[in-house]
Parts: structure tokens; C-alpha cells; sequence
């Protein structure tokens, strides 16, 4: 598995998902989970998370998020 690619077949996630949380939680990296290339879901920090859940959930954040980065151009 190569853990510096950010792209992660859930196969192979799901075969190394300690050291995948492990590199989360002490390195702060980001993962995205894949089937057949596409992008299926993340695994990032928990406090990331839980600033998701705080804005009002996955919806919300990227429409916060959206905002912000539109603003900086």
C-alpha cells in the first residue's frame, strides 16, 4: 500500500486501516477512499470532523467552504 498517495482503493484501506488512522491522527493527513477509481469518501482528522458536524454537517461545510475560496480569488 502506498500511503503517500492520497487516492486509496477501499480494498487495500480496508486491509491496512490502522496504519492508514495512524498517519491521520499523528501525521494529519487526508485520504480518499476509491472503487474503480472514483472517489468515494475521506478519512481525515476528527477534528475536521467535528468542525463538519459543528457547521451543520458535509452540505453546509462545503457551501461554507466554497465561499471562503471563491472570496480569495
Amino acid at each position: 500500500m502506498d500511503t503517500n498517495s492520497a487516492d486509496q482503493p477501499i480494498a487495500e484501506a480496508r486491509a491496512n486501516l490502522s496504519e492508514l488512522l495512524a498517519s491521520v491522527r499523528l501525521l494529519r493527513r487526508s485520504y480518499f477512499l476509491t472503487s474503480r477509481g472514483k472517489r468515494q469518501a475521506a478519512l481525515v482528522t476528527a477534528e475536521l470532523g467535528e468542525l463538519v458536524e459543528q457547521s451543520g454537517g458535509p452540505d453546509r461545510a462545503t457551501q461554507i467552504l466554497r465561499q471562503h475560496l471563491g472570496s480569495q480569488g
